[in-house]
């Protein structure tokens, strides 16, 4: 059932996705810089970094009958289910914890962020960070299922669940090349989840921040930072799930692995800034039009491929 790795990926696993977080969110503020007209410069790319300590220091905010607890709760399991899903995420042929149903424990601390994003808006006690609870409930029930179903394609073109033996039945052709529809699902939805982009609904600023609007200090941290690490999270699972994991030639393949999950984190981190924010009420009625049913067939093809001679 669990094949467990050196004890050396246990902190590796959390340190190499908090990199690829920092990397990420530096890359935003150099795009920020460059969209707004001014000089690009490593001091302005690591401007995040330099708010960190202010947030440590910054007093909480405090609202009248809020519920701290699950307030608090919410918070920390946006960052924490993230962290959490890097450890079925193999670089290479190194995973913390090889699950033999590793897509489904991936899938399932991504699911377990719409409690921690719910609750957040819910504990304040105040009527914008509900609303920004409440969009990313809806948000999810419309890019879930077509989420799950690329999954699904990745898992029945394998034949497994287990995420190291999806990328081990890459070998000659990528899935992200027979199964593109999978791949831009995954991709759309790592957006999704991580609330960033066309999908920042919960953190609208026609709601003032929505789920962010009522936190400050080390809460409003931990929120932020919880949205680059399920960034970087969901980077890191598409390099197993859809181009052929640490598969390459001349490069080690944790190498390999780290290649193209900083790629496909560009790619992302690109989209987020350039893709306009999507009407809530039109992205639900053409997720579940559109997405899902082709989301549907597209699992069906490697499934037919599986069931032929």
């Amino acid at each position: 059932m669990v094949e467990a790795g050196a004890w050396w990926t246990l902190p590796v696993a959390p340190a190499l996705l908090l990199g690829l977080a920092v990397l990420a969110a530096a890359g935003d503020a150099a795009l920020d810089d460059r969209a707004s007209g001014r000089t690009v410069t490593p001091l302005g790319a690591l401007r995040p970094l330099l708010a960190v300590p202010r947030a440590l220091i910054a007093q909480p905010r405090r609202l009248p009958a809020s519920d701290r607890p699950l307030w608090r709760l919410g918070v920390v399991t946006v960052p924490v289910a993230a962290v959490l899903s890097t450890l079925v995420i193999p670089f290479g042929n190194h995973a913390v914890a090889d699950l033999s149903v590793g897509v489904v424990w991936f899938n399932a601390m991504e699911v377990l962020t719409w409690a921690g994003l719910w609750l957040a808006g819910w504990g304040p006690n105040a009527a914008f960070s509900l609303v920004g609870g409440y969009r990313f409930v809806a948000q999810g029930l419309a890019y879930e299922l077509p989420l799950m179903f690329a999954l699904i394609s990745a898992a029945t073109g394998a034949q497994s669940l287990r995420v190291t033996e999806i990328a081990g039945a890459q070998h000659g052709l990528w899935y992200a090349v027979w199964m593109p529809f999978a791949f831009a699902v995954h991709l759309a939805g790592v957006l999704a989840f991580s609330f960033l982009g066309p999908f920042a609904h919960p953190a609208g600023r026609d709601i003032a921040g929505g789920v962010l609007g009522e936190t400050s200090g080390v809460d409003r941290l931990l929120l932020q930072a919880g949205r680059w690490l399920w960034l970087a999270a969901g980077a890191a699972m598409a390099v197993p799930l859809f181009l052929g994991g640490g598969a390459g030639p001349g490069l080690p393949g944790w190498a390999w692995s780290l290649v193209k999950t900083v790629l496909v984190l560009g790619l992302l981190v690109c989209a987020a800034r350039r893709l306009p924010v999507l009407r809530a009420d039109r992205y639900v009625e053409f997720a579940w039009v559109v997405l899902l049913p082709a989301a549907v067939a597209q699992a069906l093809v490697p499934a037919l491929v599986a069931l032929g001679p």
